[in-house]
């Protein structure tokens, strides 16, 4: 009853920093989309750049979460930036490479071989290829891998606030270092339940930009 009190009163300071705590997520997000998915298209040219690309998103994403954030402070300081949003986004742009290029590559690389001979044997370019059949056709693998790194990373967002990035990891800092349950559990809730919306957002997302020929087809 005391959690849920404390929910109540301080509605509106939980509303504001899940709103920070989104901002983190889906900018970071969205960077890592303009940058991860022309990466695993540009490696399906080539197995050796492939596994070299996916072993270093690997490796990065080994790094503990903590650790990377600390390791964001000496690095920006000299520009102004050693704590607060800006490293907070660029720590979960680099988590969100792997899902991301992963499955671009996976896609890519799993279009059926008989549509790419029949591309070519219109005459189409690598470029109309990609934009005509192998993406529209890899759209629904893309989008799982975007939705596991949105996911992902509002937890890992939540870390963000001992570097002074606010969002909802605040509610879990100061319920630690005050002993604190009820902001503790404030914090915990708040942040599995941003991550359920944000998944099932996107999987409506995912359903309406998946054509009704492939929905039909994984549907089977």
């Amino acid at each position: 009853m005391e959690v849920l009190q404390f929910m109540i009163d301080n509605q509106e300071v939980i509303g504001e920093r899940a709103l920070e705590h989104l901002s983190i997520v889906f900018v970071a997000v969205a960077i890592a989309i303009a940058t991860a998915v022309p990466i695993g298209v540009a490696i399906t040219q080539s197995r050796l750049a492939a596994d070299v690309v996916l072993y270093a998103a690997s490796m990065l994403i080994t790094v503990p979460s903590i650790a990377l954030f600390g390791l964001m402070i000496p690095l920006l300081s000299p520009i102004g930036h050693g704590i607060g949003y800006v490293p907070a986004v660029i720590a979960v742009v680099l988590y969100s490479q792997l899902p991301i290029i992963r499955n671009t590559y996976t896609a890519i690389i799993d279009v059926d071989p008989a549509l790419r001979e029949a591309a070519i044997g219109m005459g189409m370019s690598t470029l109309q290829r990609l934009r005509e059949i192998e993406i529209p056709l890899a759209l629904p693998v893309i989008m799982a891998g975007i939705r596991t790194a949105v996911v992902m990373n509002i937890g890992i967002a939540a870390i963000a606030a001992y570097i002074g990035a606010g969002g909802l990891g605040t509610f879990i800092s100061r319920g630690i270092s005050q002993s604190d349950p009820r902001q503790l559990i404030t914090g915990a809730i708040a942040v599995s339940l941003l991550a359920i919306a944000a998944d099932l957002l996107l999987a409506l997302v995912q359903r309406l930009i998946t054509s009704a020929g492939i929905r039909r087809e994984v549907e089977a």
